[in-house]
């Protein structure tokens, strides 16, 4: 799916976090079981367009732009942290009326996903978390440095958009494909846009993992893992199943930090077995 497709099948809401109402893009679709997606820094919820339309066949598939990323609220003035990301999964479960989900979460997102876990016991019936950051595995140098003020006004829209492309072709084994680089670049083509990834890069703050503790999910959990992260290291996975009560590891070889690109099919048919298990 290109891109401007994707745009066009999402939908909006307004949620609040902390206190600033913000717009939401999301996609929605199918009549089941919730299953909601969290993407994670710099990406979109483009980044699950070979995973989660596939099993809207099964489950009603929520996929959200984080607040500050892809097509929702970009303006300066509010927090990006996964603290405020977690409200913000909060807010827009609640205008959709949902009380139960089953969360997947990538990177950032899988901190979201921990964090919400963590706190909602009763709302996360089972939590897949992909190449997320956890404990004190973040943030990575060449995301804390967007986070400079110094650097983004030194940057041009060209030159951020030609960083985050290197970031997006660290896939280990094949070349991605051309619509997945161009969809992840697309959102970040203004200097707004270029302002609000640093803002996102400033708000990544270790002390919103460290802070919590694993044992607290309840959740079934699948750890579901890019093997050849240099980012996030199947190390923390590793740790991870030690200490979540209801843990599984299982680890994708032959695939990077972009589990669901390196690898979509093995991705897709991990994660359809595990929510079928439960």
């Amino acid at each position: 799916m290109e891109y401007d497709t994707w745009t066009e099948t999402q939908e909006t809401a307004t949620v609040t976090v902390d206190e600033h109402d913000l717009e939401v893009a999301y996609y929605d679709d199918g009549s089941g079981d919730p299953l909601l997606f969290c993407h994670g820094i710099p990406t979109s919820s483009y980044l699950w367009r070979d995973v989660a339309p596939p099993l809207s066949d099964d489950y009603r598939v929520i996929v959200p732009d984080m607040a500050g990323y892809g097509n929702s609220a970009m303006h300066d003035g509010f927090d990006r942290s996964i603290r405020a990301q977690e409200a913000m999964v909060d807010g827009l479960l609640a205008e959709l009326g949902l009380e139960t989900v089953s969360f997947v979460g990538h990177d950032l997102g899988g901190g979201v996903g921990l964090r919400y876990a963590a706190h909602n016991p009763g709302a996360v019936e089972t939590l897949v978390l992909s190449n997320a950051v956890c404990y004190d595995s973040w943030p990575v140098e060449s995301i804390l440095e967007l986070g400079l003020p110094a650097t983004i006004e030194e940057m041009s829209v060209g030159d951020a958009r030609d960083l985050l492309e290197g970031i997006f072709r660290t896939t280990r084994y094949d070349d991605p494909e051309e619509a997945f680089v161009e969809g992840l670049l697309a959102p970040w083509d203004s200097e707004t846009a270029i302002v609000s990834l640093s803002r996102n890069a400033i708000g990544t703050n270790t002390s919103h993992t460290t802070e919590i503790d694993p044992s607290d999910v309840s959740a079934r959990t699948l750890l579901l893992w890019g093997a050849e992260d240099e980012f996030q290291p199947i190390d923390f996975a590793e740790r991870l199943e030690t200490d979540v009560p209801d843990a599984t590891l299982v680890g994708i070889d032959e695939a990077s930090h972009w589990v669901m690109a390196d690898r979509p099919d093995a991705y897709r048919e991990r994660l359809r077995e595990f929510l079928e298990a439960g």
